[in-house]
């Protein structure tokens, strides 16, 4: 089977997975699987997300909502290359809007997602020059370091391949005024790498 099939048809697998249906439901959204899958084989650049929000889940497209903004502006690249599947894969720890808990909070990523899609699409996807670390739940699957600071912290020991960052979240605005360190050191270095990966010729 060639690979651009098998990676179709993968795609077309997630697209209709409902696995997590009876989990959704007894959420306080109550809501139905809707698997965002943002990604082809040849792509250069992997961003490893959370899982989509609501917004998200309403849209299917990634990172539709501020999140996506202040990623987009770390990483110094527009929309239309953002969402340019032949550079740039979106492959978050769980495809669907794991939805809230009954005091409205963001529930976690299922395991059950990773468990069940993530080695396939790593595979699908093949060699990529760099990936994005978002957030402490992709951090701890890729690196095995619990605490994201730490992990931040360190990212010179896993450039240029690899970058750690908290999640762009609005949550973590005052992460963000306590380590001014990030938009000094990391986000100019992340915007170097991201235009040398994209620019680099096929």
């Amino acid at each position: 089977m060639p690979p651009a099939e098998s990676a179709e048809r993968l795609i077309e697998s997630i697209t209709a997975c409902r696995l997590c249906a009876g989990r959704f439901a007894a959420t306080a959204t109550v809501h139905q699987p809707r698997p965002v899958v943002w990604f082809r084989p040849g792509a250069r650049l992997l961003i490893v997300g959370q899982a989509p929000g609501a917004r998200v889940h309403a849209s299917g497209r990634p990172f539709t909502d501020p999140s996506g903004d202040r990623l987009r502006d770390w990483m110094g690249v527009d929309e239309p290359t953002f969402y340019d599947r032949d550079r740039i894969a979106i492959v978050p720890m769980a495809f669907c809007f794991p939805g809230y808990d009954t005091k409205g909070a963001d529930l976690p990523p299922p395991p059950l997602c990773a468990q069940t899609w993530r080695a396939r699409v790593l595979d699908a996807l093949g060699q990529v020059e760099c990936t994005l670390l978002v957030g402490g739940a992709a951090i701890r699957w890729h690196l095995g370091e619990k605490r994201l600071t730490q992990a931040v912290m360190g990212w010179k020991s896993q450039a240029p391949r690899v970058f750690p960052l908290p999640h762009p979240s609005w949550r973590n605005t005052a992460w963000l005024k306590r380590n001014p360190w990030f938009a000094g050191e990391v986000v100019p270095a992340l915007r170097a790498r991201v235009k040398e990966v994209l620019n680099d010729p096929i």
